[in-house]
């Protein structure tokens, strides 16, 4: 096949695979193609194409699977290829494209394939990569790259093959490469690296370490690092003679530094915003927390009234703009964590864990500061505020039409699968509310407010408090408190219903309980009469919503459905339907 990339395909609604690999095709990639939305493949490979990756291609937000190698590409890879989402093989291999490899491909939560080898890459390997736990193969040769390979690609666990050879890194490789045991092959040839190779399965190859001098090993081909170290004891008395001098002044320096904090402790308080940058603080976040903290503490003049833009059970929600100019929430918490070390360890390991879930319908958490004056989780601000928020708005109501609200439940119905099905441990949420979804500037809804999230352990019993907003509550926490999955699918069914509405449902929600009490009312008299009459196909959807809700919200726990079922029933393009919003509320509990 020869010729040119046609931008008609953009044209193809329903179009979800394209192919055109092993061909003579040539010319640039057309950007009409991310008009064709619902493409999940795409492969251009082994062509003659040339220009610039389209940047628009990053608004394909079903793209699973995304083959550009063996081409003439040039310049950098789009920043805006981190929301593929659910993209889960990609090949970008023998191109011309240069720059620095995106920190985005960070949020690629479900690539478990990636290639970038023989291109012009440079700069150093973006520490992000190590969120990328479903990785399996890693393949980054023939490049340009340099700096030390980032210690925070350990923590991706599924990866088996690694290949880092023929770029400039340097350093150390990271000692904790020796728990990554699920590693079965690695490359790190043609480098500048230097010092032991991990104790690992993996590294037991002499041809995978060629080119770099400076490494060290029990591998035949390989100096035994034990030279390294008696070289290293001739020089100890000349070192000795050096450093202990000066280890003599530091002391004595170090001693001054402590007398004087001590007498500015007796002083009196005069500012006490000098006093938050110097205290301790302990912080788990993506950025340099001490840095974070003192900038919020001055955004926000100290947590001031004025900057308060909502508030909930465990604490009030601030707008802080930083210097940087970006705007993040920031949610201070009302109560400091318990003095009991064993709880401050499992709360720290909770947001350790909500800060590497990366998914398009969950809200960012980039960070947790907490000092003697205050506790807070900083998460990136979304425009439009909480749902139940423009619900009780009737101009803001009006414009979430029946197209942006499937769209709202179909988005919270995929976050709360990633939770519960593709995060490990599996997270509940147990707050489930119209007021604990976010909406950005296109209506797209985010799941916030992980404040009373549990991470459930298989080997627990997960007995904790009852946590949640009245109305949401699954019944069976009210006399088990045993927290499952189930809660938040009981959640999710009183918030679509409520979506649908575009109310509280109140009293509303006992005439679900009981097809007699249902018996003379219509799914179209309850409906939002705030907007039209939605069309016939959306009426099919706003149907399988309904009776979705319905059995979610199922008495006993174990005869709703799980959160993947929920998600792929929702995604389905012609979901079944029994008549649309003519039907009485007591045939849809039949469904």
């Amino acid at each position: 096949m020869y010729g040119e990339i046609s931008d008609i395909w953009g044209q193809c609604p329903n179009l979800t695979t394209l192919i055109f690999a092993g061909n003579n095709l040539t010319g640039s990639i057309p950007s009409e193609i991310a008009n064709a939305t619902n493409l999940q493949e795409l492969d251009f490979s082994s062509n003659h194409l040339v220009g610039v990756v389209p940047k628009d291609l990053g608004r394909l937000a079903s793209m699973v699977n995304l083959k550009l190698n063996g081409n003439e590409l040039l310049g950098s890879i789009p920043s805006e290829f981190g929301a593929f989402t659910e993209l889960e093989y990609l090949d970008m291999s023998t191109n011309n494209l240069n720059g620095s490899i995106p920190s985005t491909f960070g949020e690629l939560v479900s690539l478990n394939y990636l290639n970038l080898s023989n291109n012009n890459f440079s700069q150093e390997i973006p520490f992000q990569l190590g969120q990328l736990f479903h990785l399996s193969q890693l393949d980054l040769s023939h490049n340009s790259l340099e700096g030390k390979i980032p210690s925070e690609m350990s923590n991706m666990q599924s990866l088996e093959r690694l290949n880092l050879s023929h770029n400039n890194l340097s350093g150390l490789i990271p000692a904790t490469f020796d728990g990554m045991r699920g590693l079965l092959y690695v490359d790190v040839s043609y480098n500048h690296l230097q010092g032991p190779i991990p104790n690992n399965k993996a590294f037991q190859d002499a041809h995978s370490f060629e080119g770099n001098v400076g490494l060290c090993g029990n591998v035949v081909g390989l100096q035994s690092c034990n030279k390294h170290v008696s070289k290293r004891k001739n020089n100890r008395k000349l070192v000795f003679a050096i450093v202990f001098p000066i280890l003599g002044v530091v002391l004595l320096a170090f001693l001054a530094i402590v007398f004087i904090k001590t007498r500015r402790k007796k002083e009196p308080e005069t500012d006490k915003s000098d006093i938050h940058d110097e205290e301790e603080v302990f912080s788990i976040s993506l950025f340099d927390g001490k840095k974070l903290y003192s900038e919020i503490i001055r955004a926000t003049d100290g947590f001031n009234s004025i900057y308060c833009i909502g508030n909930g059970g465990s604490g009030s929600v601030y707008k802080a703009k930083l210097p940087s100019g970006s705007i993040v929430a920031v949610k201070k918490l009302h109560q400091k964590l318990g003095r009991e070390e064993t709880s401050q360890k499992e709360f720290h390991n909770e947001i350790s864990a909500l800060i590497n879930i990366r998914h398009r319908n969950i809200v960012k958490l980039c960070g947790f500061c907490s000092n003697s004056q205050h506790s807070f989780l900083v998460y990136e601000y979304l425009d439009k505020g909480s749902l139940a928020s423009i619900l009780s708005k009737e101009d803001e109501a009006k414009k979430l039409d029946w197209s942006r609200r499937v769209r709202i439940v179909k988005g919270v119905a995929h976050a709360l699968s990633y939770m519960h099905h593709d995060c490990v441990p599996p997270i509940v949420h147990r707050d489930i509310s119209s007021s604990n979804i976010l909406l950005d500037y296109d209506y797209e809804p985010c799941v916030s407010d992980f404040g009373t999230a549990k991470l459930l352990n298989p080997d627990s019993s997960n007995w904790s408090s009852l946590a949640g907003t009245y109305g949401y509550v699954a019944p069976e926490l009210a006399y088990t408190m045993k927290v499952t999955e189930k809660c938040d699918v009981y959640s999710f069914g009183v918030l679509a219903l409520e979506v649908i509405m575009g109310k509280r449902l109140g009293d509303l929600i006992s005439s679900f309980s009981s097809p007699s009490a249902c018996e003379n009312k219509l799914l179209k008299d309850v409906l939002d009469q705030r907007l039209p009459p939605p069309t016939p196909e959306v009426e099919d959807e706003l149907t399988t919503i309904a009776s979705v809700a319905i059995a979610c919200r199922h008495s006993q726990p174990q005869s709703r459905p799980t959160m993947h079922m929920v998600s792929q029933l929702l995604s389905l393009q012609n979901a079944t339907s029994t008549g649309g919003p003519g039907i009485t509320l007591e045939q849809l509990i039949k469904i």
